[in-house]
């Protein structure tokens, strides 16, 4: 936690609620259900709305949305013309929220919708940015163990501290979405990119529900990527390991050389070793593919911003105009 906040003038904020979606036709009854009860509870100090991104769902996902939004103007959605990922979809979300403060949340209910009063409270006190911590959540032990692993090695060669323990589940002020639509990055990892802005910000401990339809998203491949992202994007730890690394083997095959001079020296009659030979090209192979590939992802992602790809292709909108869409 940071030092103390500034506290917000008292008036009737507008709070945008994000939920980025692809085949949740099993959940979204419920979940708008639990965001309108929410909007309720809260009338008398805020107006929701509900902005929606589907990353070109093949279910009823997207018919059930146009339901919503003719029914419900609070109701905002985009339909994209493909995936284009996750973490573009979140982005997607903030930029398209008209909110004095924007709070992301996941279409599964795995995290619950009513913490809003929790996090508006804190939003309210001078907090930008209010995120769930998550004291538990019911998913397989390997699948919690690269979690716990991969928190752990990110926070390490972050060149900023990232909260552990801490998805996409948060509130982030108006300020902190200025400060990230400044940014031109092809592949987002928010969780860093926010914790990296600074501002004033805190957590709160919950415990995760359990996903009661549809399937998770997130298999240990795609946890796996997005960990990579994580890293490439906020550390330059990998590129100096290179460079060390490079530094070492220099090292040390100026000393093999010389004791093999040596060794050459007090016997002459000393047999060539083959096996040695080869062992020592192979790792010289493996490791400048090793120290390539490392190179080869920060040139992807400098590639990737000098093309200037879109966030995303906006194939429908419901209650957005033409010219509200930033992508």
């Amino acid at each position: 936690m940071n030092e103390a906040p500034t506290p917000m003038p008292a008036r009737r904020p507008l709070i945008s609620i994000a939920i980025p979606v692809l085949n949740e036709a099993g959940n979204l009854i419920r979940l708008y259900e639990r965001l309108v009860a929410v909007a309720d509870r809260m009338a008398s100090r805020c107006d929701l709305e509900f902005v929606f991104t589907d990353n070109h769902s093949d279910d009823e996902t997207w018919p059930m949305l146009v339901q919503f939004a003719a029914a419900d103007p609070r109701v905002r959605a985009m339909r994209f013309s493909r995936n284009f990922g996750f973490q573009s979809s979140i982005l997607a979300n903030y930029l398209h929220a008209r909110g004095d403060a924007v709070m992301q949340i996941d279409a599964d209910l795995q995290d619950p919708p009513e913490m809003l009063e929790q996090f508006f409270a804190l939003w309210q006190q001078g907090f930008h940015v209010v995120y769930g911590i998550r004291r538990k959540r019911p998913e397989g032990w390997l699948l919690s163990l690269i979690r716990k692993c991969g928190y752990w090695v990110i926070d390490k060669v972050s060149e900023h501290p990232i909260p552990r323990d801490v998805g996409d589940f948060r509130l982030v002020d108006r300020a902190v979405i200025e400060a990230i639509a400044r940014f031109r990055t092809a592949n987002p990892y928010l969780r860093g990119m926010i914790a990296g802005l600074g501002f004033n910000q805190t957590g709160i401990p919950y415990d995760r529900d359990a996903r009661t339809a549809g399937e998770s998203k997130f298999d240990v491949k795609r946890l796996m990527r997005l960990g990579l992202t994580a890293v490439f994007n906020h550390s330059t730890v990998p590129l100096r390991m290179a460079s060390f690394l490079g530094i070492v083997i220099l090292l040390g095959s100026l000393v093999a050389s010389l004791y093999y001079v040596i060794l050459r020296l007090l016997q002459p009659d000393l047999p060539r070793g083959f096996v040695s030979i080869q062992l020592l090209v192979l790792f010289g192979i493996g490791l400048n593919a090793f120290l390539l590939g490392i190179i080869g992802e920060y040139i992807l992602r400098i590639y990737r911003v000098l093309r200037s790809d879109p966030i995303a292709i906006v194939e429908r909108s419901l209650n957005i105009p033409p010219d509200e869409l930033k992508l």
